[in-house]
């Protein structure tokens, strides 16, 4: 018996995915639940599993466009597994890969690294290059026949250095990225408003106890707990940073749904935190590690990233001193955190050395104005400069549940 496998959907208003990866070859021998390939939506990349085991048939290139219902693959259950067969390599691939256009049909032998196709050969021997001088995009660095007919003999002088290029085309999910981002900049009056934080009584808070913290939770006590909950308590004074336009109508939310952006094997991905006005600094921390893990294994869901009203980027992983992030919607604002460098501060009318970290508002200001986008801000700010009284209501063991 053969059976038909279909695309499944990946979650509401998603009718096609791309064939991103297939983790198997055409022929090869299946067991069930066996991740046999990568699909990309515009929301987030997913493993497909075998639904049977048996020999397969792939039905799509790796680049296709295909509609969520349509066959993908044929698997004969019928078939026998050869002997001396083993599908566990089957399952091995380099998340990180970068990932090119499918190639065509007569390319799909395996061939040792950089080494040339058949026709790829026949064209480079036409023109006088030698492969050694071409940098493979196919599969394993292969030569294509395509990468062949784009050669041109160097007709300058010889550096001795690399002068390749590479053509790949991008991921459904990326493609979904840059539109919205466009679409943001172009639909949105979108400012960003400054701040600096003095982070040092966050650091004293760490230093006192997150080991006793990690000891008792199973989990570290970051910065991402406390600019978590100090957003929900600005959020909660100026409720329109909470809230999102809906065509002629102001949408108001009396929760707080968090973004966290995190970055991915696929790239940006923006999960989110339910309901984080109830949860404690054991609770974020425990979601955003739960949340990462998920994200940076691939395993993060459509509806995982679905819903957030206000979102929490952190570019000071990367070393950001300052940027302006973009709004993402249909939220109206979005906290871009940054690296923190001891800098020289007045305090008292003295000069010391304080960690400091600039933060940025970016938010939409057809519905924020001015007065809420820097009073939401300074609320921030007050909160991480005095978590103590603000976050923790003066006792900080009961607060960490210590």
């Amino acid at each position: 018996m053969v059976l038909e496998m279909k695309v499944p959907s990946p979650g509401e208003s998603i009718t096609e995915v791309e064939i991103a990866t297939w983790l198997v070859e055409d022929g090869d021998y299946v067991e069930k639940d066996q991740p046999i390939a990568e699909v990309d939506s515009d929301k987030a990349t997913l493993e497909l599993p075998a639904e049977e085991s048996g020999i397969i048939t792939l039905k799509a290139e790796e680049g296709d466009a295909v509609e969520v219902g349509a066959v993908v693959c044929l698997i004969d259950m019928d078939a026998k597994k050869p002997e001396g067969t083993s599908t566990e390599t089957n399952t091995t691939v380099e998340v990180e890969s970068p990932k090119t256009e499918a190639q065509p049909k007569e390319e799909k032998t395996t061939y040792a690294s950089g080494a040339a196709s058949p026709a790829a050969k026949k064209v480079l021997a036409e023109k006088g290059i030698a492969a050694s001088e071409i940098k493979g995009t196919g599969k394993d660095g292969r030569i294509t026949k395509d990468d062949a007919v784009k050669a041109v003999p160097s007709m300058g002088t010889p550096t001795g250095g690399a002068r390749g290029s590479e053509k790949s085309k991008l991921s459904m999910l990326r493609r979904k990225v840059a539109q919205r981002l466009v679409a943001v900049k172009n639909e949105t009056a979108m400012l960003t408003t400054f701040n600096e934080v003095d982070m040092k009584p966050i650091f004293d808070l760490r230093k006192e106890f997150k080991e006793d913290f990690k000891a008792k939770h199973g989990v570290s006590l970051g910065f991402m707990s406390f600019f978590t909950l100090a957003v929900v308590r600005a959020l909660k004074i100026y409720p329109d940073v909470n809230s999102m336009l809906d065509g002629d109508y102001k949408i108001s939310h009396d929760f707080q749904d968090i973004s966290i952006a995190v970055s991915g094997p696929k790239g940006l991905m923006v999960p989110v935190i339910r309901n984080a006005e109830n949860l404690s600094f054991r609770g974020v921390e425990s979601e955003v590690k739960r949340l990462a893990i998920r994200a940076r294994d691939g395993q993060i869901t459509v509806d995982e990233m679905t819903g957030g009203t206000f979102t929490i980027t952190n570019g000071g992983v990367f070393g950001s001193m300052l940027s302006t992030p973009i709004i993402n919607p249909p939220q109206s604002g979005i906290l871009g955190m940054h690296n923190i460098v001891e800098r020289p501060i007045a305090v008292n009318g003295e000069v010391v050395i304080r960690p400091i970290m600039y933060v940025a508002l970016s938010y939409d200001h057809r519905i924020i104005d001015g007065k809420e986008s820097v009073g939401f801000l300074v609320a921030v700010k007050e909160a991480l400069e005095n978590p103590t009284e603000l976050l923790m209501d003066n006792n900080p063991k009961k607060a960490l549940e210590l």
